[in-house]
C-alpha cells in the first residue's frame, strides 16, 4: 500500500511540473532554458558535500562551454574567410 501511495505522489508531482511548464502564464521557454543552462554549468545538481566532485564538475562544464564557444567562433571565421 505504501508503494502505491509513493507512486501516486510521484505521478502527481510529475503532472504538476508538466502543468507548470506548459501553462501560458508560467515562465517562458527561453527563461526556463537559460535557468537550466546556468544550473548545469554551475553544477547545481552536483553533491555539495564532496568538494572535489563539485568543483571538478563546475570546472569541466565551464571548460566545455568555453571550448564550444571557441569552436563556434572558429567555424564562423573559417566560413567567412572561405577556408
Amino acid at each position: 500500500m505504501a508503494e502505491r501511495r509513493d507512486d501516486e505522489t510521484e505521478s502527481r508531482r510529475i503532472l504538476e511540473r508538466v502543468a507548470r511548464e506548459t501553462a501560458p502564464g508560467g515562465a517562458s521557454f527561453i527563461t526556463r532554458t537559460a535557468k537550466d543552462a546556468r544550473d548545469h554549468v554551475t553544477a547545481a545538481d552536483a553533491d555539495r558535500a564532496d568538494p572535489i566532485e563539485y568543483w571538478g564538475t563546475r570546472i569541466g562544464r565551464t571548460l566545455g562551454v568555453m571550448i564550444a564557444i571557441g569552436l563556434l567562433v572558429w567555424l564562423v571565421y573559417a566560413v567567412t574567410r572561405g577556408g
